[in-house]
């Protein structure tokens, strides 16, 4: 598997290959010729085709999984290297329908808590710092994220009176975004509020119920690439070596049960898949196939991520 993807023919998952299991620095002369190489790859090429004359997509920002949103989220991901002034149109896209006045007079607090889809502010931080993209709205953004973080540490968009946890999905991307933006902006509060999501996670061993120890929702066993807004333990584990937690002994659990999906040569599957490639105006829709599908068979894209969180918590 490790021959496999150290020649891989995408330049991404030689990238991720370089940096997570070889521990490359980004100054390696190899590393900074193989990022590069990710701007001009099939791929991306690909996904960034539809652009107009103006630098923007014919569809909203949010538009399942090829508008501008998740376009620069995709890219963050696949180690895209920063400071592209290109994207700054997409990125535009974003902020308008993010920073609309009048949608955001809609967010509701319902039983002293507000409800919103919190991932989608976070995925533009994320996006905007890790492409170097940024400008001071990223400050406005952080600000409603920390505004609508519920007590227990995530966020929610469940709009019943009765929902009194964060959820998961809605809560590893703006804790992914949060410690980011804490990196070169810090502060105190960013700093609690980072803390205080990890703990939601690493106090439910990132996929169990605290009262009983069964898996919270069997989704979170089914890895995927990409996953999107889902979560899964791969994601929840990505996350904690992001935020420096990995070696928590609650991670333990989330290790276990990731290391024992290995294939026998050596890689890992993924078994579910939440885009469609089709030419048909529908929502789900990738431009790009992201690799086999299967219980058995490895996906590439998938085992490189896999496999450098386990050399990350020192389990190759």
């Amino acid at each position: 598997i490790l021959e496999r993807l150290a020649k891989s023919e995408d330049p991404s998952i030689r990238y991720i290959y370089m940096r997570e299991l070889l521990g490359k620095g980004e100054d390696d002369p190899e590393v900074k010729s193989t990022r590069q190489a990710i701007v001009t790859s099939p791929n991306v090429t690909t996904m960034l085709a539809p652009r107009d004359s103006k630098g923007v997509f014919p569809w909203h920002a949010y538009s399942k999984w090829r508008g501008a949103f998740w376009t620069l989220l995709q890219l963050v991901d696949l180690g895209y290297p920063p400071g592209d002034k290109s994207l700054l149109p997409l990125m535009e896209q974003n902020y308008a329908w993010l920073l609309d006045s009048d949608r955001l007079k809609r967010i509701p607090q319902i039983n002293g808590r507000y409800r919103r889809c919190a991932l989608q502010e976070a995925s533009v931080v994320l996006s905007a710092i890790k492409l170097d993209l940024m400008d001071d709205r990223i400050h406005r953004l952080v600000e409603l994220l920390l505004k609508w973080q519920w007590p227990d540490g995530g966020w929610n968009c469940d709009k019943k009176p009765a929902a009194s946890h964060s959820s998961f999905y809605e809560s590893w991307l703006p804790l992914r975004a949060i410690y980011a933006y804490a990196q070169p902006y810090g502060g105190h509060h960013v700093g609690r509020a980072v803390e205080l999501a990890a703990e939601l996670f690493l106090s439910r061993k990132l996929f169990k119920r605290k009262e009983d120890g069964t898996v919270m929702d069997k989704t979170f066993t089914q890895l995927s690439f990409p996953p999107y807004w889902h979560y899964n333990i791969l994601t929840g584990l990505q996350v904690m070596g992001e935020i420096g937690r990995l070696g928590d002994r609650r991670c333990k659990d989330a290790l276990d049960w990731l290391a024992s999906k290995q294939l026998p040569d050596g890689g890992f599957a993924a078994e579910a898949k939440y885009y469609q490639v089709t030419d048909r105006d529908v929502s789900g829709v990738s431009p790009v196939k992201w690799g086999p599908v299967s219980s058995v068979k490895a996906n590439d894209y998938l085992s490189v991520r896999v496999l450098g969180v386990l050399k990350k918590a020192e389990r190759l």
